[in-house]
């Protein structure tokens, strides 16, 4: 049977009954994108799973995905492909910031810097992981600052064997974690939720008795109380030490 090459972008002016099934499909999806359902920059569920919930097959869906590739609508990559369109998800994202004490994006006076290396982590970490001695795991750098120099913040977070297991976004980044490029985990809090994670913070700030600094650790674990993430930040305030857990539920 010979190949179709999608060519079309699923919006022309064609009769609906006249068009393509992938372009339908295309269609489809694309709406899909539009009401935020897939977050921009998210990666989108696999050809089988797509294949699945639209009910056509998997060579459908890699033709609809080419016609929204084609018109910049969808990325790919080496993590996947992902929605490229701009806006909001359609769920809120988490209220938490990651790392923990990291700056809104975009603040104005903030010179920020992240990477991901995939090291053995600090003795603390890898304890508190419940990670063997010098076995390595994904390793995230935080670092900002104003542009005076001031208010510096510097961040380390590890990440635990259950994380990158369980959470298929954040175990992609293994294979680029040379500390090369930037990291962009902000929405590390809505990927374990995503993955079906009830996330339970403790949060410990403690201010340092060498200059008005505080050194703020946090500890994420599981429903199962399995450990996830433990992140230390120095940041450069004035605070008495202060401990506080809350729990977030995992995404329904």
């Amino acid at each position: 049977m010979a190949r179709t090459t999608p060519q079309d972008h699923p919006t022309a002016d064609v009769p609906a009954e006249e068009r393509p099934l992938y372009w339908r499909i295309a269609t489809e999806l694309l709406a899909e994108l539009h009401t935020g359902t897939i977050p921009p920059g998210e990666r989108l569920p696999g050809e089988r799973k797509l294949a699945e919930h639209f009910g056509v097959s998997r060579e459908t869906v890699r033709q609809a995905l080419e016609v929204l590739r084609h018109d910049g609508l969808v990325a790919t990559d080496r993590r996947g492909s992902h929605a490229t369109l701009t806006g909001a998800p359609a769920e809120a994202p988490s209220c938490l910031a990651f790392p923990v004490g990291a700056r809104a994006a975009g603040h104005p006076d903030a010179f920020d810097r992240t990477s991901v290396t995939w090291e053995a982590p600090p003795p603390a970490h890898a304890a508190a992981l419940g990670l063997a001695p010098h076995r390595p795991t994904l390793v995230h750098r935080y670092r900002s600052a104003a542009a005076d120099g001031t208010g510096l913040r510097t961040a380390v977070t590890s990440f635990s064997a259950v994380a990158l297991a369980e959470v298929e976004e954040l175990a992609r980044y293994r294979y680029r974690a040379d500390g090369s490029a930037a990291a962009q985990l902000s929405r590390v809090y809505d990927w374990m939720r995503q993955a079906g994670l009830t996330l339970h913070h403790r949060d410990a700030i403690t201010r340092l008795p060498d200059g008005p600094t505080v050194r703020v650790t946090r500890r994420v674990h599981d429903q199962y109380a399995r450990p996830l993430e433990i992140t230390d930040l120095v940041a450069e305030a004035g605070q008495d030490a202060l401990v506080y857990e809350f729990t977030l539920p995992a995404a329904v």
